[in-house]
């Protein structure tokens, strides 16, 4: 939504557009007012010498006219001598509004950080003790990075996703500092159709993610916008671009694995949809236990012993396949394990279902549904894949350099 401009005019309160142009004095300067009431010999009721008329106000703008290389949050200074600042409006070179706010102190600072590499208008007005208005503009250019910070979000723009979908911001640089860590979470908006509580967290110096204390709602619509252009993310490292998507979550789907009944009870909005028979890994190759979420889908793909330091032990093509961690544990149709299917534990760490359940799987499961496996001995590590609920809630906002939940 627009804002309304804070640049008016003193003594009708109507906003200033076209009449700047016309103004009297540029940057530092300002009107020389004129009086028409003096006291003295022959005036009307009074006597003595003519007495001084009020002084018009004198108005300086900070970053002055022409300045360069100017940093992207820095604020605009307006200083009124002689009288009182009543108005300030920042454009872009385009002519479009700037959203900020105007301090009682005469500063002036942007919503979000100005833009980098790019001029700016600041057209200031004052009234001063004579009652009477002055104008002044300035223009100036922000700096150009030396060092850019690109970023990358998921999930995608339009997406539907499952309840314990999180959000994350990957970063092209390292922001290790706490000040430049928070600084950034303050330019990170989440707006839901259905406000829950929920917090960012680091999960490296290059990813922050964003959570619900619980699971997302059904329908909820959530939209994410990194305010990252103009932002100072560390020594000589700007933000170039702000970066939005926005996403739908859908029916809850909780599929709960476990080793021990070698079976996966799938479950929509709490009711049962199927149990399937499963195998997980086998001693030696034992599954994660955890909460995992579906990462991504593969209708086929290749499963190498390679990728996990053990080349030559198995190479195979596998179909309908659900990944479940960043290291290759995955959902999958193993046809070559149907007879330990519902028994026994025999494959090298993936959760081996036939081919039939694990087609269904594949078409029910949205990205983001949960999946929880017990039972084994190996836990879950954080951070293998997206896996935000690998941590309590107090681990969780531990994480977060605000140290605060987020109210969508």
């Amino acid at each position: 939504m627009r804002e309304a401009s804070t640049m008016r005019n003193g003594r009708t309160g109507t906003t200033i557009a076209g009449g700047l142009a016309a103004a009297l004095l540029l940057t530092a300067g300002c009107t020389s007012g004129g009086g028409s009431g003096v006291t003295g010999p022959g005036a009307p009721g009074g006597s003595g010498t003519p007495a001084q008329q009020a002084p018009a106000a004198r108005l300086s703008i900070t970053p002055a006219d022409g300045a360069k290389q100017v940093p992207p949050d820095t604020g605009v200074g307006v200083q009124a001598t002689g009288g009182k600042v009543t108005g300030v409006r920042v454009s872009d070179a385009k002519g479009r509004e700037v959203r900020g706010t105007l301090a009682a102190d005469g500063t002036w600072r942007p919503r979000w950080p100005l833009r980098p590499s790019a001029a700016y208008t600041v057209e200031a007005e004052a009234t001063g003790a004579d009652g009477r208005p002055v104008t002044a503009t300035a223009t100036f250019t922000t700096l150009k990075p030396r060092r850019a910070l690109e970023s990358g979000m998921s999930p995608l723009d339009g997406e539907k996703v499952g309840v314990g979908m999180p959000v994350q911001l990957l970063l092209s640089r390292p922001v290790t500092a706490k000040a430049d860590r928070a600084r950034l979470e303050k330019a990170l908006t989440v707006r839901m159709s259905e406000p829950v509580e929920g917090a960012w967290s680091w999960v490296s110096d290059r990813e922050v993610q964003f959570r619900p204390r619980e699971y997302w709602p059904e329908g909820e619509r959530v939209t994410v916008t990194a305010h990252l252009a103009g932002l100072r993310a560390g020594e000589g490292v700007w933000g170039t671009k702000d970066r939005s998507l926005s996403f739908t979550v859908g029916p809850s789907h909780i599929t709960k694995v476990s080793a021990s009944s070698h079976k996966a009870v799938v479950r929509e909005n709490g009711q049962v949809v199927r149990t399937i028979p499963v195998s997980l890994g086998k001693p030696g190759d034992d599954s994660y236990s955890g909460v995992m979420i579906a990462q991504e889908k593969a209708a086929e793909t290749v499963m190498d012993s390679a990728t996990i330091g053990k080349p030559g032990e198995y190479r195979i093509r596998t179909k309908w396949n659900v990944r479940m961690t960043y290291s290759g544990t995955f959902f999958h149709a193993a046809p070559w394990s149907t007879g330990a299917q519902g028994n026994r534990n025999v494959s090298h760490g993936c959760v081996n279902a036939s081919p039939e359940n694990a087609r269904w799987f594949y078409e029910f499961t949205q990205r983001g549904d949960i999946i929880e496996v017990t039972g084994t001995s190996r836990k879950l590590r954080f951070g293998n894949g997206p896996t935000p609920w690998a941590k309590s809630w107090t681990d969780w906002l531990a994480g977060s350099a605000l140290g605060k939940p987020v109210n969508g």
